[in-house]
């Protein structure tokens, strides 16, 4: 019984020291960045990018899964004609921007992402506008719409973004368009964009927008 009293406590002591090594082994690997995107890019001409993972899932309705296959974009409305694109006829037919674009939520949290798309101002273009229309509503397939003046697409470089950071939108961001809605707030920055309507309703809200928020979303 001696012998054995006499190397209880130091077998106590390792097993401590080998738990609290492999506790802090854990917690620095969970403090590591992972990369979930394994095609991500994180600088771009000089810029250091956020990582996608750091834009917060924030959806009303859970992930949206869209098809590509049978995927339509309808841009109705006030305008010449309407329009039912495809995906491809969006991503395929129309010139492609590179900007990166902060987006900043109302939650307190932001991030820095190099954005590819097409320009919203080429698609209305392309459907005609009406002398009548003062806003442009979008609408996703969660139910979730916004607007914002047509001036604003008119005179700004505003991207329906299909990839972020080099990486073809994620279902869980927007998969298959999201609208960069530079310099506002995040609940404009609408996902899952399924229809494009041009307006002369003034006072549209949104689905935020009539639940309290502002209509205008300016970041300072």
């Amino acid at each position: 019984m001696q012998h054995l009293k006499r190397y209880k406590t130091p077998l106590l002591i390792s097993g401590f020291l080998v738990a609290i090594t492999v506790l802090f082994a854990i917690a620095y690997w969970q403090a590591q960045p992972r990369n979930l995107y394994p095609q991500e890019i994180r600088s771009y001409q000089g810029q250091n990018l956020s990582s996608i993972a750091d834009v917060k899932e924030n959806a009303i309705r859970g992930t949206q899964d869209l098809n590509e296959s049978t995927y339509r974009l309808l841009i109705t409305g006030l305008v010449n004609k309407t329009l039912n694109y495809t995906y491809g006829d969006v991503v395929n037919n129309h010139q492609k921007y590179l900007k990166v674009v902060p987006i900043h939520c109302v939650e307190g949290w932001s991030a820095k992402i190099l954005w590819e798309g097409v320009l919203v101002r080429d698609l209305l273009l392309d459907a005609g506008i009406n002398p009548r229309t003062q806003v442009v509503i979008f609408y996703g397939s969660e139910n979730y719409s916004t607007s914002l003046p047509l001036n604003y697409f008119m005179n700004n470089d505003v991207i329906l973004a299909y990839k972020m950071n080099n990486v073809t939108m994620p279902p869980e961001r927007g998969f298959p368009f999201e609208l960069v809605a530079e310099g506002q707030y995040g609940y404009k920055w609408i996902k899952w964009i399924t229809r494009i309507e041009l307006s002369d309703n003034v006072n549209y809200k949104g689905y935020w927008e009539s639940r309290g928020y502002p209509n205008d979303a300016n970041v300072p």
